[in-house]
């Protein structure tokens, strides 16, 4: 994904994040330490504001990392964050840090993606739900949208499709709005499109003579050999990053929802 530059200024772009993040222009104007008169002026173009007041705007509206530097860009100021690859070697503390957070977690999956879903690092949990899918599904670069919702890989498997697809779409929705990523938008736009699997549109989220779970969050249910396997998900991403690359990673860790999910799962510990 490269920065954008807007051709109508930092005003118009502020004035989107505002409306995205339904706060006026009184209340940004408090919180940033300014007036709602100068908050309209910068909007309207009327009035050039500071790279500090950019970057302080931005903070308040939660603007992401990445768009931080659209917005530099549109007032006439540098970027202010750098965008280091994920396997440069300034990032080699970063990377062996999460591969032992990955490996501590096992035998429960976890994976770590990038901006858009792309794996870039996972655990034998997560093998082990990849067990015996298709090879043009598991071909680098490991897509973990396109490989939960593509009929031939793990949605044929889910017990609770429906529900976890819909999930996972108003994620990416939620994503795609304030982004503006093209790459994020063919993404949604391809899995978004995948057909439902034979079987997949019926209540197979409980089995005959199975008795109900009373769930305290929406969970994964997914087959692995014979078995129902229930997880509830969680995604941790880092505080005050300072690099695009950093701010766009998210941890994604899948803790098992049942007693007998942990009941197998450690079965498998040696």
């Amino acid at each position: 994904m490269t920065t954008a530059v807007s051709a109508g200024g930092v005003g118009p772009l502020l004035r989107r994040w505002r409306e995205e993040r339904r706060i006026s222009q009184l209340e940004l104007a408090l919180r940033a330490g300014s007036s709602a008169r100068h908050i309209s002026f910068v909007e309207t173009g009327r009035s050039r504001p500071s790279e500090e007041m950019v970057l302080r705007l931005a903070e308040h509206l939660d603007v992401p990392v990445r768009e931080r530097n659209s917005l530099l860009l549109a007032a006439g100021y540098a970027p202010r964050y750098t965008e280091t690859p994920f396997g440069d070697p300034a990032m080699e503390a970063l990377r062996e840090g999460m591969e032992r957070l990955l490996q501590g977690y096992e035998p429960y999956p976890a994976l770590v993606v990038d901006g858009t879903y792309n794996v870039l690092a996972a655990n034998r949990g997560i093998a082990m739900l990849l067990e015996d899918l298709p090879e043009h599904l598991l071909a680098p670069p490991l897509n973990a949208m396109r490989i939960t919702l593509h009929p031939e890989g793990l949605a044929s498997r889910i017990r609770n499709l429906p529900e976890w697809r819909g999930h996972l779409l108003q994620q990416m929705e939620r994503q795609i709005a304030p982004a503006r990523s093209d790459a994020l938008r063919s993404l949604y736009d391809e899995v978004a499109a995948y057909p439902l699997p034979e079987g997949s549109g019926d209540e197979r989220g409980v089995a005959a003579g199975e008795a109900p779970y009373p769930y305290f969050a929406l969970p994964l249910r997914i087959e692995h050999e014979g078995r129902v396997l229930s997880f509830v998900s969680s995604i941790s991403t880092f505080n005050t990053p300072l690099d695009v690359t950093v701010a766009e990673l998210a941890i994604e860790t899948f803790l098992p929802a049942d007693p007998a999910t942990v009941k197998y799962l450690q079965s498998l510990t040696p």
